[in-house]
């Protein structure tokens, strides 16, 4: 018997709940899963590349994950980081001594002049991964925050500085001027579904989006349902400082504030059960808001809402 085509899943994410959600995805039957993820909080520390949020990905994803605080390897010492700081260093960056094993494997790669894309492609292999991981581009677009005092880096704001400071303004480094991995863009035109994680918007999703010609063929693939997951639960972020930060730009605390940063191509947003009178929200204009349990606590609730977004994501295929 003739095995069918399986469904692709584009997921854009960043960060620990982007991670959260892959882990359902992967456990979902018959469907090949390819995960976008943000690089605009990569930084160079002690002369390495790191990228926070693409390692995230890999280690929850191969099992390797620290489960207590969502980033960093299981059972890591900090060993290299202790001599560092003896030293004189900086080292306000938490890395274990495993994560600096990946970041001198990346960065040894970098100098040899590989592709940020292909050393990415053979870290996730070496970890057995059953999805893709693609960069949205090789190129460097670091997250700039503007505070009243200064512009920092995203890890500043957010490692360093503890998301502390009032943040006047977010830019994303020279964006305009950025090529997009041919990857990504080929993944986003044959997906059957786009899915953006309950990431932050502004910190993890518009980084990746407002790359030239990201967006553009987002709102190229017309078949595909855009389907949003809302990092927001009561106005509250699950974790992280979005509603902090949306609330410093002025950016309503609800479920039409976060439909807003994908209005121009977005078909559902999945909020949580509590935020169930957004549904009402005007402004909400053609976003269709429907309801599950958002919060990803557990293994079975991971896999759930993935099923619950693949389900939304066939309706709306069937009503086309």
């Amino acid at each position: 018997m003739k095995e069918s085509k399986k469904f692709e899943v584009v997921l854009f994410a960043g960060g620990v709940g982007g991670a959260k959600l892959a882990e359902g995805l992967i456990n979902i039957r018959n469907i090949n899963l390819s995960i976008i993820c943000n690089i605009g909080d990569d930084e160079e520390f002690h002369g390495l590349h790191v990228s926070p949020d693409v390692d995230t990905m890999i280690y929850t994803l191969s099992g390797y994950v620290n489960k207590k605080q969502g980033w960093g390897v299981k059972n890591d010492q900090y060993r290299a980081l202790n001599v560092l700081k003896k030293l004189g260093e900086k080292t306000w960056m938490l890395l274990g001594d495993s994560d600096f094993g990946l970041h001198i494997y990346r960065s040894k790669r970098l100098m040899l002049g590989h592709k940020l894309s292909d050393i990415t492609n053979d870290i996730s292999k070496a970890f057995n991964l059953k999805c893709n991981i693609i960069l949205p581009t090789d190129m460097r677009v670091p997250t700039k925050i503007k505070t009243k005092n200064s512009w920092l880096t995203f890890q500043e704001y957010f490692v360093q500085k503890r998301c502390i400071p009032e943040v006047e303004k977010i830019e994303y480094n020279d964006i305009k001027n950025i090529k997009p991995n041919p990857d990504a863009i080929k993944a986003i035109s044959s997906a059957d579904l786009i899915v953006l994680a309950p990431s932050n918007p502004l910190l993890s999703l518009l980084p990746i989006i407002n790359i030239p010609n990201i967006k553009s063929t987002i709102l190229g693939n017309r078949n595909a349902p855009k389907i949003a997951i809302s990092p927001l639960i009561g106005g509250k972020a699950v974790k992280g400082p979005a509603n902090k930060i949306m609330k410093e730009m002025k950016i309503s605390l609800n479920s039409a504030g976060i439909s807003k940063f994908y209005k121009e191509f977005l078909d559902i947003l999945v909020i949580h059960n509590k935020d169930k009178k957004d549904c009402d929200d005007s402004d909400k204009k053609n976003v269709n808001f429907v309801t599950t349990n958002t919060l990803m606590k557990t293994k079975k609730d991971k896999i759930n809402l993935a099923k619950f977004i693949i389900n939304q994501a066939r309706i709306f295929m069937s009503k086309k």
